[in-house]
């Protein structure tokens, strides 16, 4: 095998120095996941310089090292390890012919990002490429440029943003040929003020398109004529997708099957095509029909691309399922722990109140950087919940205070402080034939209430 990157070509790369030949099969900047053959970029974070783990990162197998300071490895100094991370990045998107695909969006991006993924790969197996877990940020992204292998035929970069001008910097780097904007919601709303603001935060992806490129905007979002403004100046085509009359990519015909998954017939520019997704959920459905709408801008096979769609495995915290034993018999748990804000709290409950159950419980934390809309924000999830037809919910955190006092004698609710009172009350409340929903935003450790349940399966 090619090896990803030499030594003498991460030096060229970066303007570092070479301290003896090396070649890598992959890079790391956290010493707990190095694997054997990676490169370890040694950096200087908030909590921790990089360079205290070397030993580790070599005792784990890297066979080389980007630092700031001799060392006695192989390694390839330099002025700023951040700095040549960049630099790395961006030799690595230099140097690829790969069809580019960056994704961003209020919610969604990542499972867009994941569908993309399993899409291309089918297309040309072990040739697709894309940025892991949610290595959204500015150091992310660089890193998953630097991993790119140089034969990659498609990329797929997920770029997120809670500040502006974040993502222009992001797309600089990434160059895509189809920008995609999966959805705007008040996702860091605390940080903007309004939705206007995240929706002109998040068009700033058009301005990394290459000449010619595609932009792909939502139909349905309120905010689709300011993304295509925005786009216009940046674009060779822009594409629209979604369920209303009038996108250029629309979903014509859905139809849920009993096991969760949904039939799509779905109208592009020239073409027609009707797949199963396995994923439920109105909001996938849109994501479906982005994937779809990218797929066809890089000129690949949709009809791939629909079985891609029809065996798309669920995601942790973004839509697994898991059965879960109760003393009685066994309860389906539907793990969105990953993350939350209001837009993606109402497709899931909308989602929630479509399974079959014996009772729909809600296990809900609290939403951040909602800023002072917080607390209108979060009593807005009591229509939701009412509307799915929830039996019983379980709010956890503070912010959770003005909806547990708006949903008083209208459905049962309980309000607990944190994911340890949550896992405690969870475990005692499961009954036979329920579904319930786990979702809230990362920081408040629902993942371990997942766990705690899923783990008694073992």
């Amino acid at each position: 095998m090619m090896p990803l990157w030499t030594g003498e070509s991460i030096a060229n790369a970066t303007g570092g120095a070479l301290s003896a030949p090396f070649s890598v099969s992959g890079v790391a900047f956290d010493s707990r996941e190095v694997r054997p053959g990676d490169l370890f970029v040694a950096m200087k974070g908030e909590q921790a310089d990089g360079h205290a783990f070397i030993d580790r990162a070599l005792a784990a197998g890297a066979a080389g090292l980007l630092v700031d300071r001799p060392v006695a490895a192989p390694h390839v100094r330099v002025a700023d390890t951040f700095a040549a991370l960049e630099a790395l990045g961006r030799a690595g998107r230099a140097r690829t012919q790969a069809a580019i695909v960056g994704v961003t969006g209020s919610a969604g991006k990542t499972g867009t990002k994941e569908a993309l993924f399993h899409a291309f790969d089918r297309m040309r197996p072990g040739r697709a490429h894309r940025s892991l877990k949610s290595y959204n940020n500015h150091v992310g992204v660089p890193l998953s440029l630097a991993r790119m292998p140089e034969d990659t035929c498609y990329g797929v970069f997920e770029m997120g943003m809670n500040h502006e001008g974040e993502l222009r910097a992001l797309t600089a780097q990434v160059r895509p040929h189809v920008a995609v904007v999966t959805t705007i919601a008040p996702a860091h709303i605390e940080y903007f003020g309004t939705e206007e603001r995240i929706a002109r935060a998040k068009a700033e992806i058009f301005e990394g398109l290459v000449e010619g490129g595609t932009a792909i905007i939502p139909f349905d979002s309120p905010h689709c004529d300011l993304l295509v403004r925005a786009a216009e100046p940046y674009a060779g085509r822009i594409v629209t997708f979604g369920l209303g009359e009038g996108a250029d990519v629309q979903a014509l015909e859905t139809m849920a099957t009993g096991d969760g998954a949904t039939l799509v017939t779905a109208r592009l520019p020239n073409a027609r095509l009707s797949f199963t997704l396995s994923m439920p959920g109105r909001h996938w459905i849109a994501n479906a029909l982005a994937v779809l709408a990218a797929v066809q801008a890089t000129g690949g096979d949709l009809g791939i691309a629909g079985l891609a769609l029809a065996c798309l495995p669920g995601m942790a915290g973004r839509g697994a399922r898991y059965r879960v034993p109760t003393a009685d018999g066994e309860a389906l748990l539907i793990d969105e722990a990953y993350n939350a804000n209001p837009a993606s709290m109402a497709a899931t409950l909308a989602q929630l109140g479509e399974e079959p159950a014996g009772r729909r419980i809600a296990i809900l934390g609290a939403m951040k950087e909602l800023g002072a809309q917080s607390e209108a924000l979060h009593v807005g999830l009591a229509d939701p919940l009412l509307s799915a037809g929830v039996d019983f919910a379980l709010l956890v955190g503070d912010e959770m205070t003005p909806l547990a006092q708006a949903l008083a004698g209208r459905i049962d609710v309980a309000h607990v402080a944190g994911a340890d009172e949550a896992i405690d009350r969870a475990a005692a409340l499961l009954r036979d034939g329920d579904v319930i929903l786990v979702k809230g935003s990362n920081s408040m450790g629902l993942a371990r209430l997942v766990a705690a349940l899923v783990g008694e399966t073992a």
